[in-house]
């Protein structure tokens, strides 16, 4: 008979630490985001802010867990925000890059927003977010650096538009933008109707050829686009 309630008390310590290890399972929960790293910073004063336009950064977002504390990589789970797209953005991977519009600060963050743990206990409404911020420096020109201009005018009866990679140009009528020294440029016209060529490229290039390729910027430069 001992032997009987013996096994029975064992059985239900045994069920007892089931439960109790089961529980403390269910009950992790996200409780802190960092995102990695906590700042950035893109271009330098002697670089025309539209010339940052090609870089970028990978972000990630640590979660802090409990029960039992724990640090995963939720780079993919969360979602990504900024709150200045027109100095730097950020994509749903957290690869951040700056718009090539303007310069100053932008903070970008990282939010989880859940209703459950997850054990699927409830934690009505609970918002994880975690931040950092992007700098990109205001082009000033000081320390000797030259940033020489394009220049895009427009000729011809018709309608259209011109874009630049870099960014920079984006626009229908006569436009400016200044590029770092060396920089190179293709401009890519954009018509509904007759596409009448380009003057003062370096080379042309793409259907109709309406792309103008200019190999290195390094003085003020006017091209002149026509659309009939």
């Amino acid at each position: 008979m001992k032997v009987l309630e013996f096994r029975s008390v064992g059985a239900l310590a045994l069920v007892a630490l089931l439960v109790a290890l089961s529980s403390c399972a269910h009950d992790q929960q996200l409780v802190g985001i960092a995102v990695v790293p906590e700042a950035a910073t893109f271009g330098d004063a002697n670089t025309p802010v539209p010339a940052d336009a090609t870089l970028n950064r990978q972000l990630r977002a640590l979660g802090s867990y409990i029960h039992p504390p724990v640090t995963k990589d939720i780079t993919n789970q969360v979602t990504w925000a900024s709150d200045s797209p027109g100095i730097v953005g950020v994509d749903s991977t957290g690869l951040i890059t700056p718009a090539g519009v303007d310069c100053g600060n932008s903070i970008i963050s990282a939010t989880v927003h859940t209703n459950h743990s997850a054990g699927n206990r409830s934690s009505s409404g609970a918002i994880v977010t975690g931040s950092m911020t992007a700098t990109v420096v205001c082009f000033t020109g000081t320390g000797g650096g030259s940033a020489p201009i394009l220049t895009a005018q427009f000729a011809g009866t018709g309608t259209g538009s011109i874009t630049s990679s870099p960014a920079g140009l984006n626009c229908a009528t006569t436009c400016s933008a200044s590029f770092a020294s060396g920089t190179p440029i293709t401009l890519t016209a954009n018509t509904t109707g007759i596409f009448g060529g380009w003057s003062n490229c370096d080379t042309t290039s793409g259907p109709n050829l309406t792309v103008c390729n200019i190999t290195s910027l390094t003085a003020n430069r006017t091209v002149t686009v026509t659309f009939n």
